[in-house]
Parts: structure tokens; sequence; C-alpha cells
């Protein structure tokens, strides 16, 4: 009995002992994974430096939640130019004028005509006249007086003409002026017909004598279209200074739209990488973009201001065609690169919290 007593005790203890061990090694092998665990899931800064470049780091779950986009950039061929102020011009009066002064044109016609045949007749009388009296003096002069009355109409038509035709100069310059008289002007018909607009465009004195032949005018869908010269224009805008020209475009614009034209003020090409206006933030009084340079990583670059355009910034240094620039959600990631690193936010203490 006793020896049993001590063989139960002695089991006892090991297994006090067996289980002892297992749960200190278990608090153990529990705090370490903790502690892995707790090292696996610490987040990386969000901004580095890294060969003197500093660096926005960004998880693809960030980065969808962001709603940040990039394109690659591509190269492009442009002209060095300016923005020059654009109008396009009510043709209606253009098509008045142009009715009113075949009108006057016919009558001249006639007058002609009857002019020619009064003096004819004139001549016919005068000769019989002549002729031992074969008519009477009356009738001479009726003859006479009938062809001086033919000749003053067809002066008077004259002078209604040559007046009508200077107002459509005068107005529209003379490439419109002799396409609304020409017998068959395809210009004319496609003004008319409304496939063609003219708009007047302000340039700027420097263009002096000789501006550019052809320039792209901007629509109010966002786009741009080609137009060509026509002639100076007579008239000027009174709120624009500058020196007004009359260019064709084959295209619909509304009459009196306002828009404005890109005039190349060079004939030599540029080649260059376009960074998108959406792509651009400005911070410390310059322009930016960022570039992906990773899955998650983001590099603010300098993008010069000076060859900016309608729809971007060329530029010819710091970027590489190809580059992944980020179009959307820039100003996000220039917000994580000055925000203050290493201040936490988070109460160590939640009861010293309540304020």
């Amino acid at each position: 009995m006793k020896f049993r007593l001590i063989f139960l005790s002695i089991v006892s203890l090991a297994l006090c002992a067996l289980a002892g061990w297992y749960i200190i090694n278990q608090a153990f092998d529990d705090s370490g994974a903790t502690a892995a665990g707790a090292a696996q899931s610490a987040p990386p800064p969000a901004v580095q430096t890294v060969n003197g470049e500093t660096v926005v780091v960004v998880s693809p779950d960030a980065q969808r939640a962001g709603h940040i986009e990039i394109a690659p950039l591509a190269a492009v061929t442009s002209q060095s130019g300016i923005n020059a102020d654009a109008t396009v011009i009510d043709l209606q009066p253009l098509f008045d004028l142009r009715n009113r002064v075949a009108s006057a044109r016919a009558d001249v016609d006639t007058f002609t005509a009857q002019a020619a045949s009064s003096r004819t007749q004139y001549e016919g009388s005068r000769t019989l006249f002549n002729d031992d009296r074969n008519i009477s003096q009356k009738s001479l002069q009726a003859a006479q007086s009938t062809m001086q009355g033919d000749a003053a109409k067809l002066q008077s038509a004259q002078v209604t003409l040559d007046g009508l035709a200077g107002t459509l100069r005068q107005q529209f310059g003379n490439a419109l002026a002799n396409a609304a008289t020409a017998p068959a002007s395809t210009l004319f018909q496609r003004l008319q017909s409304g496939q063609s607009v003219v708009l007047r465009v302000t340039l700027p004195a420097s263009f002096g004598t000789t501006p550019p032949e052809r320039i792209a005018v901007d629509t109010p869908s966002g786009g741009t279209v080609p137009a060509r010269r026509l002639s100076a224009s007579p008239l000027a805008d009174p709120a624009i200074q500058g020196t007004p020209w009359f260019y064709v475009a084959d295209t619909v614009l509304p009459a009196n739209l306002r828009t404005s034209a890109r005039v190349p003020t060079s004939g030599e090409a540029v080649s260059g990488l376009l960074i998108p206006e959406q792509a651009v933030v400005w911070y410390g009084g310059q322009t930016w973009a960022y570039v992906r340079t990773a899955h998650d990583r983001f590099t603010r670059r300098y993008v010069p201001a000076v060859n900016a355009g309608d729809h971007g910034f060329m530029v010819t240094t710091g970027f590489r065609a190809g580059d992944q620039v980020v179009t959307q959600g820039a100003q996000l990631l220039l917000s994580e690169e000055i925000k203050p690193q290493g201040i936490g936010t988070a109460c160590k203490d939640p009861p010293e919290c309540d304020d």
C-alpha cells in the first residue's frame, strides 16, 4: 500500500513537470509567432530615400483604393507657337451682299443692252435726218432722249454695282469678295452649304504681313481642326489688340463662337515627350509629375513650365519614352510625400484620451 502511494506520487510529479514544460514552451512559441506576425504585418515607411531620390511607397491595394492611374509617355513632334483669339464670323451679311451684287450686275447688263440699242436707233435716226430730212426733227430728238435716258440708267446701275462690290470688299476682304462674285466658286458653295466656316483670328503685330499659312483651331468638343489663311480682315475686333486675318476651316461651328487658335511661330518641328496636363501638380511654385518606378514606388520629377501648351507640357529632359506617369492621383501622392513622417497619431493610453 505504501509502495503504491509512493509510485502514484512520483507519476503525479512527472505529469506536473511535463505539463509545466509544455505550457512554458507553448507560451514562448506563441510570443515568437506574435512577434513574427507583427513584424510581417508592419507596413514599410510611406516615404523613403533611395539613391538621393524621394520615393513614395504605395501598395497596389492602396493604389486601387486611391484611384491612382498611370499612362506611358510617348514621343511626339510639335511646332512652337502661340495662342491667338479667334471668332467664327456670321456669314449672313456676306450672302445678302452677294445677292444684292448679283441683282445690281443684272441691272447693269440690262441697261447696257438698252443703252446700246437706243444708241443704235439714234444713230440711224440721225442718218435719216441728215439725208434730206427723211424723218422729222422731233423723231430725232425723241431717239436722242431715249439714248440719253438709257445711258443715265446704265451709269446709275454701274455706280450701285461698284458701291456694293466695294462694301463687300471692305467688310470681307478680297478672297471672300472674289469667291462671292465668281460665277462658280467651290469656296463660296461650301460656305453657303455650311460645310466650312470663316474665322477672324487676331495675331500679334510681330507676325507682320506674312502670317502662317495654316493654323489649328480649338473646337467646343475639346479637339482641334486645321484652318488655312484667306486674306487680311478689313474689320477688327475692338476688344482685341492685334492684326486680324481671315482663316477658313472645313468644319461646322456656330456663328459668333469665340475660341482660340494655335498659331505656329516657327516652321521647325520639335521632338519631345508630352506630359498630360492632369498629371502635373504644383509644389513650391514649380510644376512636377510623378513617375511609377516599381509596382509600389513613385518618384516626383520636375516638369519645366516654359513649354506649356493647351493639352500638357512638352519636355525633352528628365523623362524617357515609356515612363509610367501618374495621370490621376498625383495630388494624393504629393500629400503623402510632404506629410510629416514618424509622428504617432494613435493614443497609447485610451483613458487619457478622454478630454
